[in-house]
């Protein structure tokens, strides 16, 4: 059993502390919002009144913000974590930040004797809720392995992308090639649909065909194909579109960082921008079928 300061528990925040409590372990939580704190203590966490709280006499300290000025504000302020955390707490960044934010945070934890490893996540809420996310870690090895077994508890798969700001780089490879295939598959079943064909099955063709891809498999685009996905409850929940612009945003500025050409990044991106400026931030990123169909979400 490990003591475990828990910060953020938005949609995927709160049901990974939740596995790490169904683990075993003594998980103290907070956020902003009082809601998930209460439910997860009725749970068996402890609730902590601040971050810093939170952070204090721990082994290990996970955190999961919206964006990299979230994160810096609660490990690099003046009365940030850096400054209260036992000498050997592990602090783990699960945020999808930039490389060069994790790398700033990483180096002042240094400076202090402490190690931060960045390591974000993949998989969305079904895989945290279920425990099987995929962590992707960029820091030291040894400090990998050593907290491994408590991201083990949340996930199927831990990847060691290499040092400080690594995972941040695997990570948004990821969701680049993610938005990409969700834009694909949802094209593909908008021109089958055009053409007086069923989605559901195109959707089966595909599957057992080139074509096949995670959206196919786990989180179909389509309203009332995959009773799971969330294009079957109006778009609810799930990746948020205006997250995976977030994430497309630090793509393109990882690209032209290392003057790499991202045509079909750069395409998706825009896409993505334009679905959420139309009032489609808060839906589901699957929801750009809509933009592709050219329905209104005032309507």
């Amino acid at each position: 059993m490990k003591r475990i300061g828990f910060i953020g528990l938005g949609n995927m925040g709160a049901p990974m502390a939740r596995n790490l409590i169904r683990a075993g372990h003594a998980v103290t939580v907070f956020d902003l919002q009082r809601t998930p704190v209460q439910t997860l203590v009725a749970e068996g966490a402890t609730a902590a009144d601040s971050a810093l709280a939170a952070a204090r006499d721990q082994e290990i300290v996970i955190s999961m913000l919206p964006a990299g000025k979230h994160v810096h504000g609660l490990y690099l302020r003046e009365a940030g974590i850096l400054q209260v955390v036992a000498d050997n707490t592990l602090l783990v960044d699960c945020s999808t930040i930039s490389a060069d934010e994790a790398r700033t945070v990483a180096s002042a934890a240094e400076q202090q004797g402490l190690t931060f490893i960045d390591a974000p996540v993949s998989g969305g809420v079904a895989g945290a809720a279920a425990g099987t996310l995929t962590f992707i870690c960029g820091g030291p090895a040894d400090a990998v392995e050593t907290v491994r077994p408590v991201l083990e508890t949340m996930g199927k798969a831990v990847f060691h992308a290499g040092g400080s700001g690594a995972g941040q780089i695997a990570k948004m490879c990821n969701n680049m090639l993610l938005g990409v295939l969700m834009i694909g598959t949802a094209e593909a079943l908008n021109l089958a649909d055009a053409n007086g064909l069923d989605p559901a099955l195109v959707s089966e063709i595909m599957k057992a065909s080139s074509g096949n891809n995670w959206a196919l498999q786990v989180y179909n685009p389509w309203p009332g194909v995959m009773e799971t996905s969330p294009a079957s409850r109006g778009y609810e929940g799930g990746f948020l579109t205006d997250l995976i612009v977030k994430d497309l945003g630090l793509a393109m500025d990882a690209g032209l960082k290392a003057n790499v050409s991202l045509p079909m990044g750069s395409l998706a991106s825009a896409l993505y921008r334009a679905h959420s400026a139309s009032g489609n931030g808060g839906l589901d990123f699957s929801s750009v079928l809509r933009l592709l169909r050219g329905i209104d979400p005032t309507n």
